[in-house]
């Protein structure tokens, strides 16, 4: 069995991600196989041009997928992207909707046919653009019960109002053919014209193949987590040339045209990581951050900061603080850098800046 370092992993990771390219076309960029999470400012256009390529509007689309997070995909690969990011069985579409599943079971429906029906609800109230709290309002007032919310609604609390549940919504919205318009807020869906599941599943856009290949060597425990999924599921759709690792005394799985690549040099350069970066979404975060209070600080339950990215590991963390059209890049390292590392934070900050439309005003440093 190969054996392999954390550091040697972290490495494979940042080339396969092409962390360490500076040219390269949404076709050419792998991430966009698993998807790129595109949440907040610094979410998935900077993470495609920190690895060399521009998000196309034309060429991509954004759509809610894992986990219910908008990601990016390449247009054309919707149809197979909706076929792979589709629950595995009746038991994963319970757990991906959480406690929407409990109400559901209560009445008699399975889960995906709620989806289903759901997302034939969505389909028929967005013939046009139309933002989401409308549709969630038509959707919801199509499927209440007599007299009560019904098993697809929820009262809430805060807004003193009832709703769908989020969770189905969200997962309902690619099966009935939408994406979301990019850049609005409130989030507008609109229809993808002709748009239906593909009938098998693109290898190349398998979720569990895909996290192996960009976030391996995992577990059949790591995918799970990133997907939400249960891991029976994900150990019976386990790829048949996965070869073992052994990490830090640790077995762990790779595709076998993969493993020649562990023990590679780590991408020199510097990479300031959006939050949601999908380098930092591995479920092995002790992989990542070995020492806890870093963990802790890195992912917070609310208000994640960014991750520096140096010589292929994590070196620190790094905060936005925008005024008006000036842009300050907040710098927490966990040791000293050196000054070729300055440097490319430097560098790395004034891209940040012009990709806000904004100008860099500092990058302070805490050391």
């Amino acid at each position: 069995m190969p054996t392999a370092t954390a550091a040697d992993v972290l490495a494979y990771r940042a080339a396969a991600q092409q962390l360490d390219s500076d040219a390269g076309t949404p076709a050419e960029t792998a991430v966009l196989d698993l998807g790129v999470q595109d949440t907040g400012p610094d979410g998935g256009a900077w993470a495609l041009e920190i690895r060399g390529a521009t998000a196309d509007p034309a060429e991509l689309a954004t759509v809610w997928t894992l986990r219910g997070a908008p990601h990016l995909y390449r247009r054309a690969d919707l149809p197979g992207v909706a076929a792979a990011t589709a629950p595995f069985s009746e038991a994963d579409a319970a757990k991906r909707v959480y406690d929407a599943a409990r109400p559901l079971r209560a009445a008699g429906i399975p889960v995906l046919t709620a989806l289903d029906t759901i997302a034939a609800a969505m389909r028929e109230a967005v013939a046009e653009p139309r933002v989401k709290g409308e549709v969630s309002r038509v959707v919801s007032d199509a499927l209440a019960g007599e007299g009560d919310p019904g098993p697809y609604n929820r009262f809430c609390r805060p807004c003193d109002a009832v709703h769908l549940f989020e969770q189905p919504f969200r997962l309902a919205a690619l099966r009935a053919g939408l994406e979301l318009r990019p850049g609005t807020s409130p989030p507008v869906l609109q229809p993808v014209p002709g748009l239906a599941p593909a009938g098998t599943v693109p290898e190349r856009l398998d979720v569990v193949r895909a996290y192996l290949r960009l976030l391996g060597p995992a577990t059949p425990q790591h995918v799970a987590g990133y997907l939400d999924a249960p891991v029976k599921d994900v150990r019976e759709r386990w790829p048949d040339d996965a070869v073992e690792v052994e990490v830090d005394g640790e077995r762990r799985w790779l595709l076998a045209d993969d493993a020649g690549r562990l023990g590679a040099a780590a991408p020199g350069g510097v990479r300031l990581l959006g939050p949601f970066d999908l380098f930092l979404q591995a479920r092995d975060r002790e992989t990542l951050v070995p020492d806890a209070d870093r963990r802790k600080a890195l992912w917070p339950v609310l208000g994640r900061p960014g991750a520096v990215l140096a010589g292929g590991a994590v070196a620190g963390a790094w905060r936005p603080r925008k005024a008006g059209k000036a842009l300050t890049v907040a710098v927490e390292p966990w040791a000293r850098l050196s000054p070729a590392t300055r440097s490319g934070v430097e560098e790395q900050a004034e891209r940040l800046a012009a990709s806000r439309g904004a100008a860099l005003k500092a990058v302070e440093f805490a050391d």
